[in-house]
């Protein structure tokens, strides 16, 4: 095991067995499939755990998602978020799309190599997307009045986590310019809240209210 990898035991420390596992086994199946595809920049890949797994899993500091939730990735790229919180989930369903289909290929095998049973993954474009959803969740991947826009009519009416359905993203920086146009309710969380690594200290969670 590498350092790296010891960050999700020591931040999320009860795991499953077959968590583990499965945790454990991704930068191997990432870094074959990164040579073939590339979904992750090399130098990342050294810190693989640290900027992509414990990043995506900042989400479940912020709403441990119920048994029975459904989410939808928007713009999952190799399966970020989405692929470690399926893990952390199993019991809830993930669907994760992206509008590159070699980037949806990756995700699909990722999941197949570990044994992810809660995985859908499928290339198209978010707006296309038919079906309703506790939660959204995205890493960056436009500003949040564009985002808003690929979401529309996408939430379940009934809420069954701890807050309201809506959309749980993951950003950087100074965000009070990009928000100020959006009406819905929404809260920043600071991911140093939850991990000391420096790496954290001006990433966010931004929950927005359906």
């Amino acid at each position: 095991m590498t350092a790296d990898f010891a960050l999700i035991p020591h931040y999320f420390p009860n795991l499953s067995e077959e968590q583990q596992l499965q945790f454990s086994g991704l930068k191997e199946v990432y870094n074959f499939w990164n040579e073939q595809i590339n979904v992750i920049s090399r130098k990342d890949m050294d810190n693989f755990y640290k900027r992509h797994v414990l990043h995506s899993l900042a989400i479940a500091k912020v709403m441990p998602f119920v048994p029975g939730s459904k989410i939808l990735d928007i713009g999952t790229g190799g399966g970020f978020p989405g692929i470690p919180l399926a893990i952390l989930f199993p019991e809830c369903e993930f669907l994760l799309v992206d509008s590159i289909g070699k980037k949806i290929k990756v995700v699909n095998e990722v999941a197949k190599a570990i044994g992810l049973k809660n995985v859908r993954a499928v290339h198209e474009r978010a707006e296309k997307i038919n079906g309703q959803f506790d939660f959204i969740v995205s890493r960056a991947v436009t500003a949040m009045p564009d985002f808003l826009k690929w979401t529309k009519n996408k939430f379940l009416k009934e809420n069954k986590n701890e807050f309201p359905n809506g959309i749980l993203y993951l950003k950087g920086g100074d965000l009070a310019e990009e928000m100020a146009p959006v009406k819905h309710s929404y809260k920043f969380y600071d991911i140093r809240d939850f991990y000391n690594e420096d790496f954290f200290e001006t990433k966010k969670v931004v929950y927005v209210k359906a």
